[in-house]
């Protein structure tokens, strides 16, 4: 994908046949399996997500973009068969192994958009894998090289397209983060093994003079769905602010439906609060249809907001939270309908341990709540 007039996203995918490819981002495939072709043009429909590629095919070639059209965006995208490097190494070396933890901050030098990150990273010659945790999420499975002193990693998931390029040495990184061809951002690193981001759990709360979370949103039948319905009372409920357009938020939705899945006879009740930057009503409960249909939900997906998937905009429907921060964030309630803990984000598949740790933690504290 081509970013900037200089910079091009590279990624991985496998043709099974006609109708089949997989996206392959490190340990992550991605099956897709909704292409259509017309003449010498093929579509390839993203999973889940809203975007699409449109590519013309010759000589074992694609030629074509990458677009999400409620966002009218349009990225540049090309495509040549038989090749399997991510990137090509220009120097075959490497100066430095990056393997481990480091203490990251993306816009270093802006006090209002600063944020901090964790990067966590595994090498094997010049092969390099991992991820940047932050307080809000991961930015997914990312793979590519350190070739001499630069690092180099990418991930296209089917809805962002992450590039990150830095000069490295034994203890620093100084670099940019290009998302897509609309946003970039420097960053810098230091190694820091022992380093750990902010709890999850302090980032959001309810705002003084607020004991209780309300709202009232419509449900894909069109009903409105509020905490005080009969199908709530007297149940443990979690409540996930999300958007049907977030990896982390599909991530946390695989795992959320599955352990509602699993444990549907116990009182507890999950409902999401869709955030969406659809530009219609129509077409956000389209998204949110689909997201249901390809990860089997059971449980109830409201739309809180269509048009937009501004935080600030979220934080106007739900006035009881200090900020809300990050999609996905959930929201704990115990039996009396009290908020018990407010998380922050999601530790997807590619952090690791960490997922596992959260998974660990998740279980254990809604276990708490129902023994209450």
């Amino acid at each position: 994908m081509q970013l900037t007039d200089t910079e091009v996203l590279p990624f991985n995918f496998k043709v099974i046949n006609n109708d089949s490819l997989q996206l392959i981002n490190a340990e992550e495939t991605i099956d897709i399996t909704e292409i259509t072709y017309t003449n010498d043009s093929v579509r390839i429909q993203m999973p889940v997500f809203e975007g699409y590629i449109k590519a013309v095919h010759s000589n074992k070639t694609l030629n074509g973009s990458f677009i999400i059209e409620s966002l009218d965006r349009v990225v540049p995208f090309s495509a040549k068969a038989g090749e399997e490097f991510r990137f090509k190494a220009e120097r075959n070396t490497y100066e430095t192994d990056v393997t481990g933890s480091w203490e990251t901050l993306f816009s270093p030098d802006s006090k209002a958009d600063s944020y901090v990150a964790k990067g966590i990273f595994q090498q094997e010659g010049q092969k390099v894998t991992g991820t940047f945790r932050t307080t809000t999420g991961d930015y997914r499975y990312l793979e590519g090289i350190v070739d001499a002193d630069t690092l180099k990693l990418s991930t296209f998931d089917g809805a962002h397209a992450f590039l990150f390029k830095a000069t490295v040495t034994d203890s620093t990184m100084s670099g940019m983060f290009y998302s897509g061809n609309h946003w970039q951002e420097p960053f810098t690193a230091k190694r820091n093994d022992s380093y750990e981001l902010p709890d999850a759990d302090s980032l959001t709360f309810l705002r003084e003079g607020y004991d209780k979370l309300e709202f009232s949103f419509p449900n894909t039948n069109g009903g409105m769905v509020s905490l005080a319905d009969e199908q709530f009372k007297d149940k443990v409920v979690i409540v996930q602010i999300m958007g049907s357009w977030c990896p982390n938020c599909l991530d946390e939705s695989r795992y959320y439906s599955q352990y509602y899945r699993n444990n549907k006879n116990k009182d507890l009740k999950f409902v999401a609060l869709a955030f969406e930057y659809s530009k219609t009503k129509e077409a956000a409960f389209q998204n949110i249809n689909r997201l249901r249909e390809k990860l089997d939900i059971t449980y109830p997906i409201l739309l809180a907001q269509y048009g937009s998937s501004s935080k600030t905009k979220a934080n106007d429907k739900l006035p009881m939270l200090n900020q809300v921060l990050s999609y996905p964030t959930s929201i704990f309630i115990d039996k009396t309908g009290r908020v018990r803990k407010i998380h922050t984000g999601f530790n997807g598949p590619a952090t690791g341990e960490k997922h596992e740790v959260f998974k660990h933690e998740f279980e254990q504290y809604v276990d708490s709540l129902l023994n209450e």
